[in-house]
């Protein structure tokens, strides 16, 4: 009886610790959540239970001011994953840094528009010669991209004054303030505020694809969790995938996890699946290679990137990996 009583502990035991590590948390960081579009995904997964479902449980979803930010946090911490922009993961990779791409997660920067006052006499980029023409920060998407649409359109940037403003809200203010005679705005920060501004560049119709943003993880975390980061990429599709299939749900659960409002969410959900914005996960090397045309463009690399030492679509689902 003793032998069965203990034998009865410990396979109790067993079971409990078993179930804890089944139930470890996971904690990720996606950039600018709780901010801009890019955390539409993840939000709808919590809700739905899409990572549980998957095989992972996600406990925090971190913020961060910017791309940078995003991998430094998964670098130095014990994050799982991050989502930040494909620049910023090349950079740290060309630097040494040692990251692994795992999927792709906002496909285009056609979320980017630049707009001016309702009164302007700016009506498209045909009009920006000569003109104050803001994007937040050198070397930013921003900058990268207007630098790109003048070219696209035949104007030499030398021929346009073109001011860094900082922020996205830095970049409004100095334009009701005269200080600029057009600035960049993105969603959901644009649905918010369409009666106030009208739009005079739209990178979705100025300049072909190019991928946005990525996701992320260290060498370490692709070796011993292989399975929650296969997981976490899988549940942040079915994310997708609702919100493209139940587009005012999907609205109404992202606006209660940014605290924002319900119709601005909207507005601004159809807006980004108007211009296929969220990706299942896969990855368009065409589009990549045009975002580090465009990061050549602003000095942020003088070199080709070899995608194999990079890319590890291992984590993806069967279907969306490369023939």
């Amino acid at each position: 009886m003793a032998k069965t009583g203990l034998w009865a502990v410990g396979a109790t035991a067993a079971a409990l610790t078993a179930a804890g590590a089944a139930q470890a948390q996971e904690d990720i960081t996606v950039t600018h959540w709780g901010v801009l579009m890019y955390g539409a995904p993840y939000a709808i997964a919590m809700d739905q239970g899409f990572f549980e479902e998957a095989g992972v449980e996600i406990g925090d979803i971190l913020s961060s001011s910017g791309g940078g930010t995003t991998v430094r946090n998964v670098l130095s911490g014990d994050l799982l994953y991050g989502e930040t922009s494909l620049a910023a993961a090349v950079s740290a990779h060309l630097s040494g840094r040692e990251i692994v791409i795992v999927n792709t997660g906002a496909d285009t920067v056609a979320d980017i528009l630049w707009v001016a006052m309702p009164d302007s006499e700016i009506e498209s980029i045909e009009d920006f010669a000569g003109k104050r023409i803001a994007y937040t920060r050198p070397q930013s998407v921003t900058d990268m991209t207007l630098r790109m649409s003048l070219d696209a359109a035949g104007i030499s940037a030398d021929d346009v004054e073109l001011i860094a403003a900082g922020g996205i809200g830095d970049g409004l203010t100095m334009l009701e303030q005269d200080g600029a005679d057009a600035v960049p705005i993105l969603e959901p920060v644009w649905a918010a505020s369409r009666d106030n501004y009208k739009a005079v560049l739209e990178l979705d119709t100025a300049l072909p694809r190019i991928s946005q943003t990525v996701g992320i993880t260290t060498p370490a975390m692709a070796e011993q969790k292989p399975d929650e980061l296969r997981a976490l990429v899988e549940g942040r599709r079915m994310g997708v995938q609702f919100i493209r299939e139940n587009p005012e749900e999907a609205a109404r659960i992202f606006a209660e996890a940014y605290e924002s409002d319900v119709e601005v969410m909207e507005t601004a959900v159809n807006a980004m699946l108007e211009i296929d914005y969220w990706s299942e996960g896969g990855f368009n090397y065409e589009q990549m290679d045009r975002k580090m045309q465009g990061l050549r463009l602003v000095d942020v690399i003088d070199e080709d990137v070899d995608w194999s030492g990079l890319v590890d679509e291992s984590f993806l689902p069967a279907d969306l990996r490369s023939d």
